[in-house]
């Protein structure tokens, strides 16, 4: 899929692909300095930038900022490229697995378990929005779903929640987001794509989707949401992908 330049969002004056250039420039710069050390020291300081890193786009981001898509743009359709780690794609075999449903625990006071049904009877929102993958491509797509802060208001969510991981069945994929993020007005547990269910390629039964996060952040496939006091990682992010993932 060709993507359009044009269509990266600013970031503190630069587009997204300067963001993510000027971040590459720097951690190398790091990287340099660390082969000079040894491994020890390089651990040290590539855990140094990426707190740094986390510090300043964490104060970048903007709740009420919102993704628009431009006019003209057209929907990716079913080229939208479908990602998973599993062998081959993930699919909820209910036979043995028994019926799918999403639990969403943690620092909760009111933990739930939601079947597709339970998710669907919860205030529905469709987003259309822009998806921004970290190889520099981006296409258009709505999204319908149950707002994440809708979900997090049914299981009212503890002061001392700061983070959520987003869990799945696709080979025990996970990834961790920034609360804030989370809470954004488009972050959406999603179980529809363009007006349709989700399709196994795209991670049925649910995913979470969010326009403010890299591609690789938005979890498929999805058996559980916790709430956490810290953050703990993820699929990428433990093998050297920016934690944040922001746009």
């Amino acid at each position: 899929m060709k993507s359009n330049t044009k269509k990266f969002v600013s970031i503190g004056g630069m587009d997204r692909r300067e963001f993510l250039a000027w971040g590459g420039i720097i951690s190398a710069a790091f990287l340099a300095a660390c082969n000079s050390r040894g491994p020890k020291a390089a651990d040290k300081l590539l855990k140094y930038a990426e707190r740094k890193n986390r510090v300043v786009e964490r104060a970048l981001f903007r709740h009420t900022s919102m993704d628009a898509v431009q006019s003209g743009a057209h929907d990716a359709g079913n080229k939208l490229p479908s990602y998973y780690i599993s062998h081959t794609v993930p699919v909820w075999d209910q036979s043995v697995r028994g019926k799918w449903a999403l639990e969403v625990s943690g620092l909760v006071a009111n933990p739930v378990r939601l079947t597709l049904e339970d998710l669907q009877r919860l205030p529905r929102v469709s987003n259309r929005v822009n998806h921004y993958c970290v190889e520099g491509w981006t296409a258009v797509e709505t999204w319908t779903g149950c707002r994440f802060s809708d979900l997090a208001s049914l299981v009212r969510v503890l002061p001392e929640a700061h983070y959520v991981d987003f869990q799945s069945f696709d080979d025990d994929y996970h990834e961790s987001w920034d609360i804030e993020s989370a809470m954004h007005k488009q972050t959406v547990v999603a179980y529809a794509l363009d007006g349709k269910l989700l399709e196994p390629e795209h991670g049925a039964p649910a995913r979470v989707y969010s326009p403010v996060k890299l591609g690789y952040k938005n979890t498929k496939y999805l058996t559980r949401i916790v709430f956490l006091p810290k953050m703990n990682g993820g699929y990428w992010s433990d093998m050297g992908y920016e934690w944040y993932g922001g746009v």
